[in-house]
């Protein structure tokens, strides 16, 4: 493919850089499917999928700096998570609920990730509360005069929601070190974009005063350089930028959505065949970074990864009802 090693270079990426990201984008597809095998044997209540959306997640991580800067993750953001720390394992306790689950001790629905070493700061359910709190930790980075980043993240209907332009508004007001990602797949639950969103996402951003950017979400190299050039412009003080990741949803919403109600096989077929995965995949093969014995292993070391989780997960203790308030009062108030 000519000019695709150029490319990888001209980023600053190196062999061991290009096959962390894809062991962490195919990790993140391996618990997907694993989630999906026990909701549907009656282990897991609900499922949130990230299939689809690996490319755009890992390569706006790759330049943070876990435990340093901020995300605000939103409930598909399982490669993100995973890219910053979090594991298999950690996953799949959430999952089912289990005392042992670090984002709540089991006590938060699936894909509301947290983590005080990483500093993820889980989202609430309803929809874009995140922006508006992502900004507040940006505004403390300034008037600390630290160096700090903050990314958030959303879905394309998020940006429907009145918390998302109150925080564009307030982050371009204060020039503020935060990064708003969006993954654009197409359907907020069951209603497609052009029933959703008018005029373009990245474009929005100019009403507010900074930059935005659309990139091709199943390509993980154009992520990884949009974000790669928005941490850059944030640490500098230059205030914050819009990404605006175009990919696909290859699930239904959730594991409680049917969504042959409302998308055609045909047009879901099409976008497997633009998989952020194996496209990744074949770009590393191109350019002799992956070859099919370094692929098998790989995979089947990310299986083995995830089937221990799993067997860890399901045998762990369930968390007991009578903890539910634990965390949600301050102490001695």
């Amino acid at each position: 493919m000519e000019g695709t090693q150029a490319r990888h270079e001209a980023l600053g990426l190196d062999e061991g850089d290009l096959l962390r990201m894809y062991r962490v984008m195919l990790l993140a597809r391996r618990v997907d499917e694993r989630s999906w095998i026990l909701n549907r044997q009656g282990k897991a209540a609900f499922v949130i999928s990230c299939q689809g959306q690996e490319a755009a997640q890992v390569g706006a991580a790759m330049h943070l700096r876990p435990g340093h800067d901020y995300v605000y993750p939103y409930y598909r953001d399982h490669g993100i998570v995973l890219a910053l720390g979090m594991s298999a394992r950690d996953e799949l306790l959430a999952l089912l609920g289990r005392e042992e689950d670090p984002n709540s001790g089991g006590r938060q629905m699936p894909g509301h990730f947290s983590s005080r070493e990483l500093n993820i700061v889980t989202a609430s359910a309803p929809i874009a509360v995140q922006f508006p709190q992502a900004v507040g930790s940006a505004l403390a980075f300034k008037m600390r005069g630290e160096d700090g980043v903050v990314l958030v993240c959303g879905g394309e209907g998020s940006t429907s929601e009145g918390d998302w332009h109150e925080a564009m508004n307030f982050a371009g007001l204060h020039d503020l070190p935060v990064i708003f990602l969006i993954q654009n797949n197409h359907y907020a639950i069951s209603v497609p974009e052009p029933l959703q969103v008018a005029g373009s996402i990245a474009r929005r951003a100019e009403g507010y005063g900074f930059p935005g950017v659309e990139v091709d979400g199943n390509d993980v190299l154009a992520v990884y350089e949009a974000a790669g050039e928005a941490v850059a412009r944030a640490r500098r003080g230059e205030g914050p930028t819009l990404i605006e990741a175009k990919t696909y949803r290859l699930t239904a919403h959730s594991s409680d959505d049917d969504d042959r109600r409302y998308r055609e096989r045909e047009e879901v077929e099409q976008w497997r065949l633009k998989d952020p995965i194996s496209r990744f995949e074949r770009y590393l093969v191109e350019n002799g970074i992956l070859d099919e014995a370094a692929r098998e292993r790989i995979d089947a070391e990310v299986r083995e990864e995830v089937r221990e989780a799993s067997e860890y997960a399901e045998n762990a203790p369930v968390a007991e009802p009578s903890s539910v308030l634990e965390g949600v009062y301050a102490e001695g108030v």
